[in-house]
C-alpha cells in the first residue's frame, strides 16, 4: 500500500458517505409534522393568535404551491405537486449520494430541501392540501402563510445559493488543451 492510498481514501470508498445526512432530512419531516398537528389540534382556521409585534399563529391550509399558486386549480394541482416533489425527492437522493467526502455544506442543504419536501407532500397525499400556521405581517402587508418545511426548503435553497459563492470558480485552463 502506498503512502498516498494511506492518505486519501479510494474513490468507491466515498460513493455515498453523504448519505449520512439523511437524518437531518427524517428530523425535518418529523419537526415539521408535529408542529403541524400541534397547530391543527391547537388552532381555530384562519383565526390569528398575536404571539408578538409582526408574527401571529394562524392556521391555514394550501391547495396549491409557494404563495398559493394555482390553489385555485380544480384539485389536479394536488397530485401534480405531489409527483412533482417525489420526482425531484429522487433526484436529491441521488446527488446526495453523488457527492464527495468534503462536499457537507450541499449535503446539509440537500437533506434540509428533501425533508421540507417530503414533509409537504405527506400533507397532500394524507390530507389534500398543506398545513401552514407561521404567519407574519407588517401593518396591512401579511407574507403568506407557511410550515417549517417551507422554511428548510428555503435555507436549504439559500445554502445551495451561497454554495455558489463560496466556491472557487473552475480554472478554465486547468481542463487542458
Amino acid at each position: 500500500m502506498t503512502e498516498r492510498s494511506k492518505i486519501q481514501p479510494a474513490p468507491s470508498e466515498d460513493v455515498g458517505i453523504q448519505l449520512r445526512w439523511l437524518w437531518l432530512a427524517v428530523l425535518v419531516i418529523a419537526l415539521d409534522l408535529g408542529t403541524k398537528a400541534l397547530a391543527s389540534s391547537l388552532l381555530t382556521y384562519a383565526d390569528p393568535v398575536p404571539v408578538f409585534p409582526l408574527f401571529n399563529l394562524t392556521l391555514l391550509h394550501n391547495t396549491g404551491a409557494a404563495f398559493s399558486f394555482l390553489a385555485d386549480a380544480a384539485g389536479w394541482q394536488r397530485w401534480f405537486f405531489v409527483i412533482l416533489a417525489l420526482g425531484v425527492s429522487v433526484g436529491l437522493v441521488l446527488w446526495l449520494k453523488s457527492l464527495k467526502r468534503d462536499e457537507t455544506w450541499i449535503a446539509v442543504a440537500i437533506a434540509l430541501i428533501l425533508g421540507g419536501a417530503l414533509g409537504n407532500v405527506y400533507d397532500r397525499v394524507v390530507h389534500g392540501y398543506v398545513v401552514d400556521f407561521l404567519h407574519f405581517y407588517w401593518q396591512d402587508y401579511h407574507f403568506p402563510a407557511f410550515n417549517l418545511a417551507d422554511t428548510a426548503i428555503t435555507i436549504g435553497a439559500a445554502m445551495m445559493i451561497l454554495d455558489m459563492f463560496r466556491k472557487p470558480a473552475d480554472d478554465a485552463g486547468a481542463s487542458g488543451d
